[in-house]
């Protein structure tokens, strides 16, 4: 293991020191063929897995050496931006449904030394003879409970069966799996259990249970959402047509929320969670989608407006806050007829709720979207400097930028959003005219 290069990695990332999950891995990788590696959501596992992985590659080697198959696009792309923040040196590319599959074609033409990608979208690849497999050596299943579900076993068995030459694995969760399918081939795999023998504190996870005088819980969810009052806050819904209905109805009682579900556009969901992170929108209804793989700072209440089916699932959507020693909520509405789960009445307590609130004030950012991104040669600076010389904004009056590819985002004080627009109409940025407008 590279000690120097693991410096250099964590000083990109502005990271001190490593924990003790993080130094175990990496041993045990030095040591062991293949691991499995459990512990809570927030603690650090993909430097647990990046870095042991990264010790492994040869730069005189000129195709794909790792693979690493995630359940969501998100946590692809999230896995990429931290290694590309590392600035390794290796080629990184994501692989993932929801936009051209041409894009990826045209980048596999010069391999990438690792590849990011969802089971259905790797397993097109292979199928079209787009990626050469026979150097893959390390194979690397992160949330492998989730991608090992039945809905991926199909896929993720045509994967695995595809790779020849695999000599190290790693599969990674926050929760334990009871089992392993035998295609994903560990041979006596050395496991790692840092998951926490009790649970989450209630001074740091406070679960509380609310009784909704109605099946239908919609206005019980008003209510906990003026209680919360522009805290960040993620409400979970079983099913996407939920989600719609919930927002749809938020929506109309003037609650400023953004909803993200897997049968959205990627754009859509892009732009969902950028209004979310940058507060342009303190309300985010999702599905299970948003349990994993979204880091998303100080979200402070997660409301399960519907009860997930498995205790796992309660876990990982748990985990969205109370994250890096900070305290979270955690709300669970509840008709009368609806029978609790053991895990749930244990460790939770009844919230009353209080008398009628009124509407929180709407959020003070607002959300630009730029059409043109990272292949653009556009970047934060860029976005920066042309907001303050051509738009006329001070410092404090541009929020969060997020460049992806293709596009970019920027969050602006709502107050001179009209004005900015109205003085940047004309203007080019980095020489080309670019459509900017407000975030849709």
């Amino acid at each position: 293991m590279n000690e120097t290069n693991n410096s250099a990695y964590l000083s990109k990332l502005n990271i001190k020191s490593l924990n003790d999950m993080q130094e175990a891995a990496i041993k045990t990788a030095a040591e062991k063929n293949d691991i499995i590696l459990l512990s809570a959501t927030g603690s650090g596992k993909t430097l647990a897995f990046l870095l042991p992985m990264l010790a492994t590659l040869k730069e005189d080697i000129k195709l794909v050496q790792a693979l690493i198959l995630v359940p969501s696009r998100e946590l692809a792309l999230q896995i990429e931006s931290v290694l590309k923040q590392m600035q390794t040196g290796y080629k990184v590319l994501s692989c993932y449904g929801g936009h051209k599959r041409e894009i990826e074609e045209n980048s596999l033409v010069e391999p990438p030394a690792i590849i990011i990608a969802t089971a259905g979208r790797m397993a097109d690849h292979i199928r079209r003879n787009n990626v050469d497999l026979k150097e893959i050596q390390y194979l690397i299943l992160d949330e492998f409970d989730k991608s090992l579900e039945l809905g991926f076993l199909e896929e993720m068995k045509f994967i695995i069966e595809s790779l020849p030459a695999v000599k190290k694995r790693m599969l990674t969760s926050a929760t334990f799996a009871e089992s392993i399918p035998d295609f994903v081939k560990m041979n006596e795999p050395e496991m790692l259990n840092f998951l926490p023998e009790e649970a989450v504190s209630s001074e740091i996870l406070r679960i509380k249970t609310v009784l909704s005088p109605d099946k239908d819980k919609l206005e019980t969810l008003l209510q906990l959402i003026c209680y919360a009052n522009n805290t960040s806050t993620i409400v979970f819904c079983n099913h996407r047509e939920a989600v719609e209905r919930v927002s749809n109805f938020l929506s109309d009682q003037g609650l400023v929320n953004v909803f993200y579900h897997g049968g959205m556009e990627q754009r859509d969901r892009e732009v969902a969670l950028t209004k979310f992170r940058n507060t342009s929108s303190n309300i985010l209804i999702t599905t299970d989608l948003a349990s994993r793989g979204l880091d998303i700072a100080d979200i402070r209440n997660i409301v399960h407006y519907h009860l997930p089916l498995e205790e796992a699932s309660f876990t990982h959507r748990n985990g969205r806050t109370a994250r890096m020693g900070t305290t979270g909520n955690v709300y669970v509405i509840h008709s009368e007829d609806e029978k609790m789960p053991a895990y749930l009445t244990e460790n939770a307590e009844e919230f009353v709720m209080p008398d009628r609130l009124p509407i929180p004030e709407k959020p003070k950012w607002s959300t630009l979207f730029i059409d043109a991104g990272k292949k653009d040669k556009i970047n934060k600076i860029d976005i920066v400097g042309f907001l303050s010389q051509k738009g006329m904004l001070k410092k404090d009056e541009i929020g969060l930028i997020e460049v992806k590819d293709f596009m970019a985002f920027a969050a602006v004080r709502k107050s001179k959003v009209g004005n900015v627009l109205e003085l940047i109409k004309n203007e080019k940025l980095k020489g080309k005219k670019i459509k900017i407008a407000v975030a849709k």
